[in-house]
């Protein structure tokens, strides 16, 4: 039974799990999306929100408890000059993991995890969410109504149209009755 512990220790010693879970860190921050399993995921969660945190007041202080912990120059830059400002009125939640499915050698259930700021096509569906949201049902029963004349003027001049295609599959249908009739006579 797992009662009080709160930390998975991923099957690895401790300096083992620090070093993976730094590394891990630095490639999100660098790249903004990484995919692992969900355990590492979760644990990685937990690992790099309170550094991004950390990285909301940008001095030497904060710098140098964030590289204490990544161990990388260049993600602590990455960290404090994009990534910082793009989250700096988020409260939280700086990162979302999507479960992807299962690992095809060992069956391992994998993840995405991610940046929230940084996914552009999830900040495109919201902008579009926002934008329908702008308007009212009495907007759109207008445009349903001045939608019905226009509706009905196409329809008049489609009506022609509509007659002299059925023409076309009676005449097709003809040749194939007759085609029964000439086996029947043929028998």
């Amino acid at each position: 039974m797992r009662h009080n512990k709160a930390i998975n220790h991923l099957g690895r010693k401790s300096g083992h799990r620090k070093a993976l879970l730094a590394n891990m860190a630095t490639s999100l921050i660098l790249h903004k999306r990484i995919e692992t399993t969900v355990a590492k995921a979760k644990a990685l969660k937990v690992y790099v929100e309170p550094l991004i945190t950390k990285s909301k007041e940008d001095s030497t202080h904060s710098r140098r408890m964030v590289f204490s912990y990544l161990k990388n120059k260049e993600a602590v830059t990455e960290l404090f000059r994009n990534v910082a400002p793009k989250i700096a009125d988020r409260p939280g939640g700086y990162t979302r993991v999507l479960k992807t499915g299962f690992r095809m050698g060992d069956g391992a259930e994998m993840a995405l995890i991610e940046l929230v700021d940084f996914n552009e096509a999830a900040l495109a569906s919201t902008a579009k969410k926002e934008a329908k949201k702008s308007s009212t049902r009495r907007s759109r029963s207008k445009k349903s109504a001045d939608a019905k004349p226009a509706a009905e003027t196409p329809a008049k001049e489609e009506a022609p149209v509509a007659e002299a295609a059925p023409e076309a599959p009676k005449a097709e249908e003809a040749p194939a009755t007759e085609a029964p009739a000439e086996e029947k006579k043929a028998e």
